[in-house]
């Protein structure tokens, strides 16, 4: 069950991806030039990207796999290429039509597709592995627990997601981005202490037969985040 809190995050990233940010994140997530500090942004989000995919096996023939916040589809096109079939799904339409524009040609039909639509949706359906990059961040703690729970709910084999870990430097970041130009700004995140994680975590998945396999933590210029993947003893 999502809460008001949720709701009110989610329609104020799709306004964001879908008005204010819509030329910066276009850019940002192709091979145009950008600022200093949105290159540090991109080579991050590029090693975070690797990294999630390493932890799915290499070959992915016959699973299904929902990336929940898909953006312009760059995860999701990797595993498709592993024989996965990818359901992206993201609540900015400006996002779905270019993860729809960019999909490659060679791509093996139905292997990726894209909708808009809220990630916690069940009417998705259920999947061997879920992931989400950097789609949970913009979340407090409450509402983190509560997403990682209903996407576990669907998945058979893992999840693979990401928080912004709180740290000094992330703060001092924070602090300094707002007096950034207004094109090099993203919309707000929360961070999370890995304390409050975990015991967040523990009591929504309470029962449930889930446990933090790994962790690994990605640092590049302004950008931090922490991958974590759930997985079954």
């Amino acid at each position: 069950m999502t809460s008001g809190t949720y709701n009110a995050r989610r329609d104020e990233l799709e306004r964001y991806f879908d008005r204010t940010a819509v030329d910066a994140w276009t850019r940002l997530t192709s091979d145009a030039p950008v600022s200093r500090v949105r290159a540090t942004v991109r080579a991050g989000r590029d090693a975070m990207r690797d990294t999630i995919a390493s932890w799915l096996p290499e070959d992915l023939r016959g699973a299904r796999v929902l990336d929940a916040g898909c953006g312009t589809g760059a995860l999701s096109v990797l595993l498709a290429r592993r024989g996965a079939e990818v359901r992206g799904v993201d609540v900015s339409p400006t996002l779905v039509a270019l993860a729809n524009e960019r999909a490659p040609r060679d791509l093996a039909p139905g292997s990726a597709t894209f909708a808009v639509g809220d990630m916690l949706d069940s009417a998705h359906g259920r999947f061997d592995y879920v992931v989400a990059m950097d789609s949970l961040i913009h979340y407090e703690g409450a509402d983190i627990a509560r997403m990682v729970s209903a996407l576990a709910a669907r998945a058979e084999k893992g999840v693979v997601f990401t928080v912004a870990p709180r740290t000094a430097l992330l703060t001092l970041m924070h602090a300094v981005g707002r007096f950034l130009p207004r094109a090099d700004r993203a919309p707000s995140i929360a961070p999370i202490s890995r304390r409050e994680l975990d015991g967040r975590l523990g009591s929504a998945l309470a029962g449930e037969r889930w446990r933090i396999a790994r962790s690994a933590r990605i640092v590049r210029g302004f950008y931090i985040s922490e991958a974590l993947e759930l997985a079954r003893p």
